[in-house]
């Protein structure tokens, strides 16, 4: 219920970064959101109804491929932000495109990582983004924004370049602060010293997907025989597994570091 709390706010902030930052300049925003704003620009359709419409196939895609619970929220999401798209009048709140296109796509971003944490998206490229996020050990938010090339192409001969300057203002602004609040691609190296070895590894290996690999160790001031385990994780376990430590031996000494690359068999789900 929480996650579908975030997933509901996380839209609504899209939508309003939308309707108040992005669509009055012509700005777009990134994926088939971005299509939505052009086709509800250019044509008497509603955004949010045309929005809902071009994520149909990807969601049914996603559906196989992403699991059942990443597309119910993401349907969540994408129903959320039609409807935030169809009531959120579309009013500028700056004159200057600009400042719009930096701010919409600052809070958009912001709104889209909420979305992302929350294990949803609001749909469109970013499904294709998750997809290949999944096999390959990319940031999400340079993915989204690679993706997004093809959208910047067709505002700047639809509209006018200067447009489309904007949208890629935005577009980079958003992936900035998608990969700030999603930081599921960061891994963590944590070395544990702890008297219970045996029961934190017993612990750690029945609610965590992960390889350990346990040493013995000899504190070098008072001599006592203490296990070592280290292990990679990934930044969004790291709250499991400190709550996992405290309980089992909360006097154990945790070293974590931010790991620059992994390299033999890693699950990265």
């Amino acid at each position: 219920m929480n996650r579908m709390i975030v997933i509901v706010i996380g839209s609504i902030i899209v939508g309003a970064a939308f309707n108040l930052f992005l669509i009055p300049h012509q700005i777009l925003s990134g994926g088939l959101s971005g299509i939505a704003i052009l086709l509800g620009i250019i044509t008497p359709l509603n955004t949010g109804l045309l929005n809902f419409l071009l994520n149909l196939p990807l969601l049914i895609i996603g559906f196989y491929k992403l699991g059942r619970q990443f597309i119910i929220y993401t349907i969540l999401s994408v129903i959320v932000l039609s409807i935030s798209l169809y009531f959120i009048p579309v009013t500028p709140l700056s004159s200057e495109p600009i400042l719009s296109s930096l701010f919409g796509g600052v809070i958009s971003g912001i709104g889209i990582g909420l979305v992302f944490r929350a294990s949803g998206s609001t749909g469109g490229f970013d499904i294709i983004a998750m997809l290949i996020a999944k096999k390959r050990d990319f940031p999400l938010g340079t993915l989204f924004s690679a993706l997004n090339g093809i959208v910047v192409i067709i505002s700047g001969f639809v509209f006018n370049w200067d447009a489309a300057l904007n949208t890629l203002l935005g577009i980079y602004a958003s992936g900035k602060v998608i990969d700030a609040i999603h930081t599921k691609h960061i891994k963590l190296t944590l070395m544990i010293v702890t008297k219970k070895g045996e029961e934190l590894k017993e612990k750690l290996l029945a609610n965590l997907y992960r390889g350990i690999t346990m040493m013995d160790g000899e504190g070098a001031y008072t001599g006592e025989k203490r296990k070592i385990l280290m292990t990679v994780i990934t930044r969004y376990q790291l709250s499991e597994v400190k709550a996992i430590i405290n309980e089992v031996d909360p006097n154990s000494f945790v070293n974590i570091t931010e790991t620059t690359e992994v390299m033999g068999f890693f699950h990265r789900n």
